[in-house]
Formats: structure tokens, sequence, C-alpha cells
């Protein structure tokens, strides 16, 4: 995640979003359902859709507009809910395209694709990618579970399908490693073998 405007660090921004007043959305709820379809052998076609405030991206019309190049991977950290909390703030100037659960890879859609999400802290970079964060922290990676590699890497790989891109690691990028970017994520312990293996099954 980035702010709009040249301000306080991603990371000082989720952290303050864990004293935001909840909104009436249950993402747990949300997850709990999930499961029960899950359980029930059913799969929900697209992740639920949670808007960020409209102050937190700029609406575009992709592919039109800018051609779309990357997807860009993202860790929170912070937890889900306070993630969602930070994009539907209007004063934090910071959102992605999608967010993916840790504890069982529940999925969902904060800014439409054909918008742009701010993300990725370089403009042009923005412009021509899809941001999907990760709920866990880069040090941490019990975070990292099956579910949530799964999850995303279908995410991933339908974003790729959807625009023509490559399923390589020329256009499956870490946030890190967006030009002039000083954040770590998702870090040391992400296993990008595995998740490219995924994306490519």
């Amino acid at each position: 995640m980035e702010t709009g405007e040249s301000g306080p660090s991603r990371r000082a921004l989720l952290r303050t979003g864990a004293y935001l007043g909840a909104t009436s959305l249950s993402v747990a709820t949300a997850s709990a359902v999930a499961r029960a379809g899950e359980r029930r052998g059913t799969v929900r076609p697209v992740p639920d859709w949670i808007p960020a405030n409209a102050s937190n991206y700029t609406v575009s019309s992709r592919p039109s507009a800018y051609p779309v190049e990357f997807v860009i991977v993202h860790v929170t950290q912070v937890s889900f809910q306070n993630a969602r909390k930070i994009f539907q703030n209007p004063a934090k100037k910071v959102s992605a395209h999608y967010m993916v659960a840790s504890a069982d890879g529940y999925t969902a859609q904060f800014v439409r694709e054909k918008d742009i999400a701010w993300h990725a802290g370089n403009w042009d970079y923005n412009t021509r990618s899809v941001g999907i964060e990760h709920e866990g922290w880069v040090d941490r990676p019990k975070y990292f579970t099956d579910a949530l590699y799964e999850s995303s890497a279908a995410l991933t790989a339908a974003v790729c399908d959807r625009y023509g891109l490559p399923k390589d690691r020329d256009h499956v990028i870490a946030h890190s490693e967006v030009p002039g970017a000083t954040h770590t994520d998702p870090g040391r312990y992400w296993n990008w073998d595995r998740y490219m293996e995924l994306v490519n099954r």
C-alpha cells in the first residue's frame, strides 16, 4: 500500500487503522459463510465486493486508458480487518484491488480493476498493475498458509488470463521490486517457487 501524497509510511498508516471504528460489514462472518460453501463443495466465482473509499483510488478506464502489465504482491503488516478499515478511511489515501485472508483464503475486492488503486508507491506502476494484499506480516511466515497461497494464486492466474500476461516473475512481482520501493514485502518468507507453481497449475 501507499499514500496518495507524501507523508507517513505504509506501515504507520496501516498500524493507525487499528484505531479506526468498525464498519457494518463483518469479514469474519463472510469468511464463515465462505467456509460453509467450501464444505458443500461450492466455490465463490468472484471475490466479495467491499469498496474502498473513493478518496483512496483513481477512477479510470483500464485497460483502454492504461495497459495492465503487472500483478503486484503485497503483505498488509496488520490484520485483514484493520487493512479494510484503512481502505475505507478517506484520510488514508491508500488501497489495493484485492486482499486475501490468512486463515482461510477469503478474498475481497476493494477497487475495480478498471480503476487505479494506490498501492505500489510508484504512479507509473499503479497505472499498470493490479495490487493484491495478503493478510500477515513479512517476518511471521505462519501467516502464509496453504489457503492464502491457493486463493491468491488462483486470483493472480485469473488476472493474468484477463489481460494476456505471461504467468512469470517478470509480470508477477513483489512490492519490493517496484522501482523506487521502500518496502520489503512480501519478504524473505514468501515462497515464490510454490506461489508461481500454483499460479501456473
